[in-house]
């Protein structure tokens, strides 16, 4: 940020999701980043962000490190899914050019909340220690050996901790190569990955790019190319 000014926007509600307006560049944008996963008020508040940056004409960058939405029964009754479904809402409707930095992780619909490449940025970039998919591997091994644990119950079979713990190193490492930034990034699942260090000069030309893009209009062929 230019001269490390910023305007936080609620910065003592949804304290674990950070929304302000600043400078990079010279270019005025609102940048959004969390330090975990998001929680109820940190949704709520990102939602209203998003329209108030989309109402101002403001580029919004993405800063990602979130597992994802909060869950569990307290989560839910205040509101999880409304204030969740609000924020996705939000970042698929704003008109203004969105870029997107994985700086952490990036997991699950806190992915698609945070701008992920599934909601089509106009720019992508990776650090090197990021990691995005679905959940993370310790996370599906988990759940699925639940799974397993469960249906076991309920048809009076017995399951062996050897079998279970067999089947959760074999997820927990499928998981854990397939959200590398190098696998995903390789696949195109990205616009590249960049130095840290380097972070605040590419953001500054990224900015320039997409609001350059904007002012230019394409003129399309009105013509057939022959085989030549």
């Amino acid at each position: 940020m230019d001269d490390s000014n910023f305007e936080d926007f609620k910065p003592r509600f949804g304290a674990s999701t950070v929304c302000m307006q600043a400078d990079i560049m010279g270019r005025a944008c609102g940048i959004i980043g969390n330090n975990g996963p998001i929680d109820t008020q940190g949704a709520n508040k990102a939602g209203q962000f998003f329209q108030l940056c989309d109402q101002a004409n403001l580029p919004i960058i993405f800063l990602n490190n979130t597992t994802g939405f909060m869950v569990g029964k307290e989560y839910e009754q205040a509101g999880m899914v409304k204030h969740g479904s609000k924020m996705i809402q939000a970042v698929s409707n704003v008109r203004v050019p969105k870029i997107t930095l994985y700086i952490g992780a990036s997991f699950g619909a806190g992915n698609y909340a945070m701008g992920g490449i599934s909601y089509a940025p106009d720019l992508l970039f990776s650090w090197p220690n990021a990691t995005t998919g679905v959940m993370a591997g310790q996370s599906a091994a988990r759940t699925m050996s639940t799974v397993a644990k469960v249906r076991a119950e309920r048809t009076g079979k017995t399951i062996e901790q050897e079998a279970i713990d067999e089947q959760e190193a074999k997820i927990e490492a499928l998981f854990s190569r397939q959200e590398d930034v190098y696998f995903t990034s390789g696949r195109c699942l990205d616009h590249g990955v960049i130095d840290p260090r380097d972070t605040r000069r590419v953001l500054g030309f990224a900015l320039d790019t997409v609001l350059e893009s904007r002012q230019r209009d394409l003129q399309p062929n009105a013509f057939g190319v022959a085989r030549l």
